[in-house]
């Protein structure tokens, strides 16, 4: 007996070793991945497209897609911020709003611009704090949105600065969905926003970390982002157990675009889904097998004529 509560007292303790090295590793990892700089520098190593369609193209939007656009400046809390307004051709059916994720760019926002132009939209592509054309903020780390969304509110005044200014579309990515979220739940002027477009949105961080913590392989993924959760206040000043925006889209009034990839690595298509079923008769969804942003890539038909139907039921 006493051999095998020895074992057992052995394993238990291996156990409980291993669980916390390894949400110890998992917390400095994210916390790591909230940084300015490491994944910017990593993506910076890679050869840019030349299709201004696919992730990571750099170039404005004349020498990507030849069309006019002006550079204005949004300000924000930090100071100024660049972006760029890409007018209707003719006459103008609405106002949109991109936001990209993190580490990424207003580059990034060229495919929903071109759905958008052709329908007669307005668009402002934005860059918000920590981007090359905007401040760093005193932290020199992003904030799932927690920081962030009044940088998009200051856009929301640039493009409808009253009440009575068309409502608008904002086009949300990745991190960028996390942004709108906070933008929608904390800000006076979310009623200005009359529908969402939403790829790859990081609706909740802590659904992130588990998923992170289940793509390494590893025993005991939910304890181990368990872990990770309780560290992570230690690594960092965000009260990061508010970045879970799901329930205030689910509430959203308005229309919703949604399309997520089944192989997302970074962000658990999960969430999208259950966002989805909370709401089917007022989002219009696209699922596909793709990873991170990759559902355009992966069929831009299937993309454009679903973000077609979901402009079709915005009201004018």
């Amino acid at each position: 007996m006493r051999i095998v509560f020895f074992i057992v007292t052995l394993v238990v303790l291996a156990s409980v070793s291993y669980v916390g090295i390894s949400g110890y590793f998992l917390a400095h990892a994210v916390a790591g991945l909230l940084k300015t700089g490491p994944i910017a520098a990593a993506l910076a190593t890679a050869e840019p497209p030349t299709d201004p369609l696919a992730l990571g193209y750099r170039g404005d939007p004349m020498a990507a897609l030849s069309l006019p656009y002006q550079t204005v400046t949004l300000d924000t809390a930090l100071g100024p911020a660049e972006a760029w307004l890409v007018p209707a051709a003719g006459v103008e059916s609405g106002r949109a709003i991109y936001v990209h994720g993190i580490a990424g760019a207003r580059e990034d926002g060229y495919r929903a611009l071109s759905i958008l132009h052709e329908q007669g939209w307005s668009v402002l592509l934005i860059s918000y704090r920590n981007d090359p054309s905007a401040p760093a903020s005193p932290e020199a780390s992003y904030g799932f949105g927690l920081t962030e969304w009044p940088d998009l509110e200051a856009a929301v005044a640039k493009l409808a600065p009253t009440d009575s200014d068309p409502k608008l579309l904002v086009v949300a990515d990745s991190m960028g969905g996390a942004i709108l979220g906070q933008f929608l739940a904390q800000s006076p002027l979310a009623p200005r926003v009359q529908a969402v477009a939403l790829d790859s949105p990081a609706l909740s961080f802590g659904a992130v970390i588990d998923h992170q913590s289940a793509q390494g392989g590893t025993p005991l993924p939910g304890f181990v982002a368990w872990t990770a959760k309780q560290i992570l206040p230690f690594k960092t000043a965000l009260p990061l157990e508010q970045a879970e925006v799901a329930s205030t889209f689910a509430l959203f009034p308005g229309p919703i675009f949604l399309a997520h990839g089944s192989a997302d690595r970074i962000v658990p298509i999960g969430p999208s889904q259950s966002l989805s079923a909370a709401r089917p008769d007022t989002t219009v969804t696209l699922w596909t097998g793709a990873d991170h942003l990759g559902s355009y890539a992966e069929d831009p038909t299937a993309y454009r004529a679903a973000f077609q139907e979901f402009l079709g039921r915005i009201k004018g």
